[in-house]
């Protein structure tokens, strides 16, 4: 009898959100954070943890804004730390580098290059595995520049200029090596270089249509090479293929849960419908199921792994858009989460989580079967 009614609790329990709650029956996935898992030396901090990303060795590097100076604006807030697979601190990459200004993301391409997104700095940086850097894009602004001052955001926005960034939030690869950056919070866009770094298109203008964007804020691929953008203004995650033509758009609707305790602030209010043509509601980045952060697993069986801010879970998705589980809240414990920025899916049930709010990483382990 008590084996059947843990059977019963257990399946019960596997449901987190259901049918009765306007939307579909979502199973949450149990899963472990693993306590104090990055082993920082004495008198060194994470800030802001921007960026996780995960090489070939199972080394976890960092993205902190963190090493700052001076005035909160015009400070250097990045800062990339590596750490051996048990957690233990390894090295520094890249102090005092010319590029660092504001961490964005971290992503490492197949051949276990590390590549730097600075918001800041309107820059990209390769390294090689010995922290060495083999290729820029992008160019900051100098104290020299006549009228050098932090980007606004003028509407209709400026023109883009080709390999030139204004705010670029992320980066990835097709198979072909080909390199896309988006390009981010100014532009929003997607610029495409080949695997030389030579450039090649862009698609994509500001907007809320198929192929326009409202904050392109973190991209990804998959095995065939299509191009995942986390359009995160516009609540949604577009599809394209290596050419950059539109193939499908991924909603994650998923009803909220019973409770949800807030990390700061009020509960974002319903979004409103957009007034204007080619605008998106302007809560959109903080509604249920906005993309902040997405990454796709290496298989056989790819899924995507994408975050929102509230009511800060994680959704696992087929690559076609099905929602086949979540998990987490948002919070200040181990489990829980501060705004994820960037999230790292070295496989498909061990996931690392960058936090902006909580100044961590959390290593989680997921247990589906459970």
């Amino acid at each position: 009898m008590t084996r059947y009614l843990i059977l019963a609790l257990a399946c019960c329990s596997a449901v987190a959100f259901g049918d009765d709650l306007g939307g579909t029956q979502v199973p949450e996935i149990p899963f472990d954070s693993v306590p104090n898992f990055l082993k920082l030396p004495p008198d060194m901090y994470l800030g802001e943890a921007s960026g996780v990303a995960v090489n070939s060795k199972k080394h976890v590097f960092v993205f902190s804004r963190g090493n700052t100076t001076g005035p909160a604006y015009a400070a250097t807030a990045a800062q990339i730390l590596e750490f051996a697979p048990d957690g233990k601190f390894v090295r520094e990459i890249g102090h005092n580098l010319y590029a660092w200004s504001f961490a964005h993301a971290i992503r490492f391409d197949k051949d276990d290059n590390l590549w730097a997104v600075d918001k800041g700095s309107d820059m990209i940086i390769r390294f090689n595995s010995e922290g060495r850097v083999t290729m820029v894009f992008g160019r900051k602004k100098e104290a020299s520049d006549e009228g050098a001052e932090a980007w606004k955001h003028p509407r209709p926005p400026l023109p883009p200029i080709n390999g030139q960034f204004r705010q670029p939030t992320d980066v990835t690869w097709d198979t072909q090596g080909n390199i896309f950056i988006s390009d981010g919070y100014i532009n929003s866009r997607i610029a495409k270089f080949d695997k030389n770094g030579d450039w090649v298109k862009q698609w994509g203008t500001p907007g809320s249509g198929p192929g326009e964007f409202n904050t392109p804020h973190s991209i990804a691929s998959d095995a065939k090479g299509n191009i995942y953008v986390a359009d995160r203004g516009n609540r949604r995650i577009q599809v394209f293929d290596p050419d950059g033509t539109f193939l499908r758009e991924i909603a994650i609707e998923v009803p909220l849960p019973p409770v949800v305790h807030m990390w700061m602030g009020n509960p974002p209010a319903a979004s409103p419908a957009a007034t204007t043509v080619g605008t998106a509601p302007p809560s959109a980045t903080m509604q249920s199921g906005a993309p902040w952060a997405i990454c796709i697993t290496p298989g056989p069986t790819q899924y995507i792994y994408s975050s929102d801010a509230y009511p800060g879970r994680i959704y696992k998705l087929t690559l076609d858009g099905k929602v086949v589980g979540v998990l987490g809240s948002m919070g200040h414990q181990l489990k829980q989460f501060g705004w994820i920025h960037e999230i790292a899916c070295p496989s498909e049930n061990e996931i690392y989580t960058a936090e902006l709010l909580n100044w961590r990483v959390q290593k989680l382990i997921l247990h589906p079967a459970r």
